[in-house]
C-alpha cells in the first residue's frame, strides 16, 4: 500500500500481502469480476450474506438481487467519469473517498435503526457504520483502472455482545468483492500519502456524511488540499449522475417495492371504516408492507383525513377520520435498498360524495395526461408545465378560478404548490442535485403526483369543495416504449376504489 512506513505490515483481508512497496499489490489490475477464492466466512457478518441468509441472497450477491459484478461495474463507471472530468490533470493519481453513515442515537446509548448513506452503499453494498470506501488509481495505469479498498471497524467481541456481529476485514472483502480491506485506523497512512501535490482527491469535505470520521482522519487532508494547487474535488454529483439510470437489476428491485406497496394500499383501503383513527391506517399500512418482506417504510407516511390533506407533509397521523371524509395516504416501503412512493386518496366510508368525485376525477385526468408524457427526451419540467396548464383548465371547470391561464400560473400554484414529481431510487427524493430540466432517458425512475388542495378557509373556492384535498401519485420507469408504471397494481379509478373500500362495509 503506497505511503506506508517501510516494512510495516498492515492487518488486512486474509491472504492479502499489504507490505509497503509490494509490487503485486500495486499492479493488481482492475477487474469487474467478483473476487475469486474468497469464501464467505462461516459466521454472521454485519449484514446478511448468502451463507447466513440463503433465503434472501444468492452466492455472489452483496445485497439481495445485486451481485459483486454489478457493484464493481458501478465503481468502474465512476472512475470513467472521473477520467473525463480530469482530462486536464494528466499524470496525476486520483483517489475517491466516500464515508459511511454513523450510528445515530435517540437518547444516551439507545440507537436509531441504522441506515447506510446511499452514495456509499451504491458503490460497495457495505451496510455497516463507521466505514470508508477508497477507490485509488493504479500507478502507471490509465483510468479507469483502480483498486477498491474498504476501511472498516475492527472485530470487537465486547462490542459485538451488545451491537451484534461485525464483518471485519475478511468479511468485508469476501462479501463485497473489493480488492482490499483494512481496520479503520489504518486510513491515516493513506491520508499522509495523499497530502502531496501529485494526488487529486475526490471527496465531499464541505458536508462530510460522518463528521467524526472526517474530524479524526480527513479534516487535516481537506485543510492541506485547500491550500494546494490541486484542491479537493466533490464526488457526490458524479455518483448521483450514475444513480440516475437504473440497471435491469435495480428496476427489478423497484418493481417488487412498487408491488408490495400497492398490495399494502389495497389491504389498507379494505380495512377502512368510519370513523377510524389515522394511526390505525398508519399501522395497517406499515404492517402490510413489512409482512410482505419490506425492510422499513421509505419515509414517515402521510395519513391525512379531511382538511388535513391540505397540509402537504402532514405526518402527525393522530386524528380521527369521520364518516363522509376522505383520507390521503402518501406512503412507500424500502425493499432491498430501493424504495417506492405512492399516494392514493379515498373516501373512508367507501363512497365518494359528488363533490369529492368531481375533484378526484379532475386530478386523475391530469395525472393520466402527465403519465403519457413520461418518454425519453421529455423532462420533468416539461411535464410540470403541462400539469399547470391542465390544472388551470380543471380549476376553471370546477368554479375555483374565474378563468384558466396558460402563462401566469401563480393562481394555479396556490392550489398545487409542489412539483409534478421527482426522481426515485435508493432514496425517496433521489439524486436531489440533478436538475428536473434534464431530458428523461430510459432507465430513469420518476414519480408523477399532481394534486389539488382546497383549504377549509378558502372563501374564494365553492363551498362544496372546501376542505377537500386530492393527490394521486405513481412511480414510473422511463423506457424506449410506453412508460412502465411500477404502482400499476394500486387502484385509482373511482369504480375500483369504491369496490375495494365497499367490501369493508
Amino acid at each position: 500500500m503506497p505511503g506506508l512506513p517501510a516494512q510495516r505490515l498492515i492487518p488486512a483481508a486474509k491472504g492479502l500481502c499489504i507490505i509497503s512497496g509490494c509490487k503485486s499489490c500495486f499492479l493488481r489490475r482492475f477487474s469487474i469480476q467478483p473476487a475469486q477464492q474468497r469464501k464467505i466466512p462461516n459466521r454472521y457478518l454485519g449484514q446478511p450474506s448468502s451463507f447466513t441468509h440463503p433465503h434472501l441472497l444468492k452466492p455472489g450477491e452483496v445485497t439481495p438481487g445485486l451481485s459483486q459484478v454489478e457493484y464493481a461495474l458501478r465503481r468502474h463507471k465512476l472512475m470513467t467519469l472521473i477520467k473525463k472530468e480530469a482530462q486536464k490533470c494528466s499524470g496525476m493519481d486520483h483517489t475517491v473517498i466516500l464515508l459511511s453513515n454513523p450510528t445515530y442515537y435517540m437518547s444516551n446509548d439507545i440507537p436509531y435503526t441504522f441506515h447506510q448513506d446511499t452514495n456509499f452503499l451504491y458503490l460497495c453494498g457495505f451496510q455497516e457504520p463507521d466505514s470508508i470506501l477508497v477507490l485509488q488509481s493504479l500507478p502507471g495505469e490509465a483510468l479507469p483502472s483502480h483498486k477498491a479498498m474498504l476501511f472498516v471497524p475492527r472485530r470487537d467481541p465486547s462490542r459485538e455482545l451488545w451491537d451484534g456481529p461485525r464483518s471485519g476485514t475478511d468479511g468485508a472483502v469476501a462479501l463485497t468483492g473489493v480488492d482490499e480491506a483494512y481496520p479503520i485506523e489504518e486510513i491515516r497512512y493513506l491520508v499522509t500519502k495523499l497530502k502531496g501535490d501529485s494526488d487529486m482527491v475526490w471527496y465531499d469535505s464541505a458536508k462530510p456524511v460522518h463528521t467524526q470520521l472526517h474530524s479524526d482522519y480527513l479534516q487535516s487532508l481537506a485543510e492541506i488540499k485547500a491550500r494546494s494547487k490541486n484542491h479537493i474535488q466533490g464526488i457526490n454529483h458524479l455518483v448521483q449522475q450514475l444513480r440516475m439510470i437504473k440497471s435491469p437489476a435495480e428496476i427489478e428491485r423497484m418493481k417488487v417495492a412498487g408491488r408490495v406497496t400497492s398490495q399494502a394500499f389495497i389491504e389498507t383501503m379494505f380495512a377502512s371504516k368510519s370513523p377510524v383513527d389515522e394511526a390505525f391506517l398508519y399501522a395497517k399500512f406499515e404492517f402490510e408492507c413489512r409482512a410482505r418482506g419490506a425492510d422499513i417504510l421509505a419515509y414517515p407516511p402521510v395519513v391525512a383525513g379531511g382538511n388535513r390533506s391540505n397540509t402537504l407533509h402532514y405526518v402527525k397521523n393522530n386524528q380521527l377520520i369521520k364518516d363522509g371524509e376522505m383520507v390521503l395516504l402518501d406512503g412507500g416501503c424500502e425493499f432491498s435498498c430501493y424504495v417506492s412512493d405512492i399516494t392514493r386518496t379515498w373516501p373512508i366510508n367507501g363512497r365518494f360524495t359528488d363533490p369529492q368525485a368531481e375533484l378526484y376525477q379532475a386530478v386523475l385526468e391530469i395525472q393520466k395526461s402527465c403519465l403519457s408524457l413520461c418518454s425519453p427526451g421529455v423532462s420533468l419540467e416539461n411535464i410540470y408545465s403541462l400539469m399547470l396548464s391542465l390544472m388551470g383548465q380543471k380549476l376553471k371547470e370546477l368554479g375555483i378560478l374565474k378563468k384558466s391561464t396558460t402563462e401566469n400560473f401563480k393562481a394555479v400554484r396556490k392550489y398545487c404548490p409542489h412539483h409534478v414529481g421527482h426522481y426515485l431510487g435508493m432514496d425517496v427524493h433521489d439524486t436531489p442535485d440533478m436538475s428536473r430540466s434534464l431530458p428523461l432517458q430510459p432507465g430513469m425512475v420518476i414519480t408523477i403526483e399532481p394534486g389539488i388542495y382546497i383549504p377549509q378557509d378558502d372563501m374564494a373556492a365553492p363551498e362544496r369543495l372546501r376542505g377537500l384535498g386530492v393527490r394521486i401519485e405513481d412511480d414510473v420507469v422511463v423506457t424506449e416504449d410506453a412508460p412502465l408504471i411500477l404502482s400499476a397494481d394500486c387502484p385509482k379509478e373511482i369504480y375500483h376504489v369504491e369496490h375495494i373500500c365497499g367490501r369493508s362495509l
